[in-house]
């Protein structure tokens, strides 16, 4: 593990960005999606996570979702997530952008939070915009409808099919633009536009850093790469620059 040639870029390359996946939230007890054993392996995504699917059947979608959403109420930020904000706070970590939709880092305390593919921290009524916090949603389940006009709630978050919030992605590739030093975390960097977001920073001058258990299509292109878990990494991290 090269967590000393990772303090010393990050002390070297400011601002630092971190791009986090669901390798980040594992350790939570919040299955993955891409790997062999995640999510994807195991249901057809186009039936459970789309937003055809979502108009065609809600209430298979919410099958899917409700039993997620009992997870993601349970779970806990772990050492990655405090770490990442410990980071932030005393100045190391500029922002976190995640792919992830669990709200743990917000819940670990990091400040500037930019959640790419939407949250589950709301649904929303595609009818007449009424727009529900998560502990409503769970409390209405197994099918939330809108308790205003009683239409079955959408998730805030971004389905199969659907495009990313403009000015949110827009954020994302600033903050990657900028980076003296992009750190990627526990994602796989295949879901695209935010795979794009490395190239980003390298085609600035910025320096890229990949923890990953896996190989992503920019290993070779990295200063560092520890293919080790994310929370004793970012922990051990986070104890160096102490």
């Amino acid at each position: 593990m090269s967590v000393e040639r990772l303090t010393e870029l990050i002390r070297a390359r400011q601002p630092c960005v971190v791009l986090t996946g669901a390798g980040v939230s594992t350790e939570s007890g919040i299955p993955d999606f891409r790997s062999p054993t995640g999510i994807w392996a195991q249901v057809d995504a186009m039936e459970v996570a789309s937003i055809d699917a979502f108009l065609a059947d809600p209430e298979t979608v919410w099958e899917f979702y409700g039993r997620r959403l009992d997870v993601l109420a349970e779970a806990q930020p772990n050492d990655g997530h405090r770490a990442l904000a410990e980071l932030e706070e005393r100045g190391w970590v500029q922002a976190v952008v995640t792919q992830n939709i669990d709200r743990l880092h917000e819940r670990a305390g990091s400040r500037e939070v930019v959640e790419v593919h939407g949250s589950i921290r709301t649904a929303s009524c595609l009818d007449c915009r009424e727009v529900v916090p998560f502990d409503e949603v769970v409390r209405l389940l197994p099918v939330p409808r809108c308790p205003r006009c009683g239409r079955i709630l959408k998730p805030d978050v971004v389905m199969f099919g659907e495009l990313l919030d403009e000015a949110t992605i827009a954020r994302a590739a600033e903050l990657a633009a900028g980076a003296g030093l992009l750190l990627v975390v526990g994602s796989s960097l295949e879901v695209y536009p935010v795979a794009a977001l490395p190239a980003e920073t390298l085609a600035a001058g910025g320096s890229l850093a990949i923890v990953n258990r896996d190989e992503t299509q920019y290993d070779a292109r990295a200063s560092v790469r520890i293919r080790a878990g994310a929370g004793e990494t970012l922990r051990a991290l986070a104890a160096a620059l102490r």
